[in-house]
């Protein structure tokens, strides 16, 4: 952080409490403005449950570690956890009191969600990934957003920079939370107060469409195209969408702004279970028995890998120097593995997990700490771990005690896994 300018050194404190982190997670509605995303009238859908106990499951965790499945979601500051395979709960587990019907801050998981949005509405027609944002959000004419496409917001290609600052993705985090939550403001704050005001002092810094750049803003630009296309808010249209069809146990919750806007890249928040079911239709194609609810050919999308910038990117923590092995499209992470795996991935722990070679959905929630001195625990490791042996035939059961030989067996495949990713 030393090459920032002193007056911006405020700006990259982070979240390094977890117990302050799970406030924020889990008081969504107390501490500020939301919106309700209705469920829906119709019955909840009851998962079915076939469960075992995976606790003492043996898991690699990183830079040549193993421990227990148990013991990783303790080490990572998870909060909770579920596992559903072939469309059935296996395992369970909630920590540091969140409860099944508790919701939870999804972060940037939030930004798959609009992902699915745009790519229904485009199914239906009411606008191509071609158009200029500015023809939707003209008060978006002239800036990075404004002159872009849809599909430069889909894919993170547009590189900006806000209110005349060299971009620095920790800084402008922090500012994005400075604008939707004023108690987060410090001193003498005299930003922007609003998510639309703040995406009019972004200018673009290079071209279009030739760099990954990961930020929140065209996330944010996605939202208030959505909205002004149909006339609706993120809310109901998530509710109108998605939320009501998947048989929902809860209502979830949008951050609004000052504007009563919706924090589209990062402030949905809902349970777990809920979130495990839109994993869940996913992985069946969009559709929940004989209702479809996101169009066939927006979910194949989602895994197929694009080419150009996207087709080789690497998470947003990621230290510069390792290996480009994901891709990325409408705001999903696809895993480029043998399984057919895509994520929806947020700050501080929050994933989704799907796949579909292994009939596998996980969701994640937690409060993992944010420091450049802590490594990202490895979860779409351990979530294919747990779907391998689940898939698996005449595997022991997983409650039985990790041996020494087991802890061994898990950095084996690791290896050879890594070696054959080479």
């Amino acid at each position: 952080m030393s090459h920032l300018p002193l007056a911006e050194l405020k700006w990259t404190l982070g979240f390094t409490d977890p117990a302050q982190v799970r406030r924020q997670a889990t008081a969504v509605g107390e501490t500020g403005p939301t919106r309700r995303v209705w469920r829906g009238n119709g019955l909840c859908w009851e998962l079915p449950e076939q469960l075992q106990d995976l606790s003492r499951l043996a898991v690699e965790t990183g830079g040549g570690g193993a421990s227990t499945l148990y013991q990783f979601l303790v080490d990572s500051h998870s909060d909770g956890m579920i596992v559903l395979h072939r469309g059935a709960v296996v395992y369970e587990q909630y920590l540091h009191g969140l409860r099944r019907q508790g919701l939870h801050l999804t972060a940037s998981m939030a930004k798959a969600f609009i992902g699915l949005l745009a790519g229904i509405l485009e199914d239906q027609g009411l606008f191509t990934r071609d158009d200029q944002v500015s023809t939707y959000v003209p008060e978006l004419a002239g800036t990075a957003f404004g002159d872009a496409t849809i599909r430069h917001l889909l894919d993170m290609t547009t590189q900006v920079a806000y209110g005349g600052r060299e971009f620095h993705r920790e800084v402008e985090a922090h500012r994005w939370w400075a604008v939707v939550a004023p108690a987060m403001r410090p001193d003498g704050y005299d930003g922007p107060k609003t998510l639309l005001d703040r995406l009019t002092t972004a200018r673009a810094t290079g071209p279009y469409g030739e760099v990954f750049h990961y930020e929140n803003g065209s996330c944010e630009a996605m939202g208030a195209l959505i909205s002004r296309v149909t006339g609706a808010t993120v809310s109901d249209l998530m509710s109108e969408l998605i939320w009501s069809k998947i048989g929902a146990d809860e209502d979830a919750r949008y951050i609004l702004d000052a504007a009563g806007a919706e924090t589209a890249c990062g402030g949905y928040a809902a349970t777990l279970r809920d979130i495990a079911k839109v994993g869940e239709m996913l992985r069946c194609g969009g559709a929940l028995g004989d209702r479809q609810i996101v169009p066939e050919s927006v979910v194949r999308a989602i895994s197929t890998v694009p080419e150009g910038a996207t087709a080789q990117v690497r998470l947003p923590r990621a230290s510069a120097n390792s290996p480009a092995t994901m891709s990325y499209r409408d705001y999903w992470w696809i895993l480029n593995d043998p399984f057919d795996s895509f994520m929806a991935s947020g700050i501080h722990g929050q994933r989704l997990f799907v796949s579909r070679e292994l009939d596998l959905v996980v969701a994640h929630f937690g409060s993992q700490i944010i420091s450049p001195c802590v490594a990202t625990p490895p979860f779409p490791a351990v979530f294919t771990r747990i779907g391998k042996h689940l898939s698996a035939s005449g595997v022991k059961d997983a409650a039985d005690q990790v041996t020494d030989g087991e802890k061994l067996s898990v950095l084996e495949e690791a290896a050879l896994e890594a070696e054959a990713h080479r």
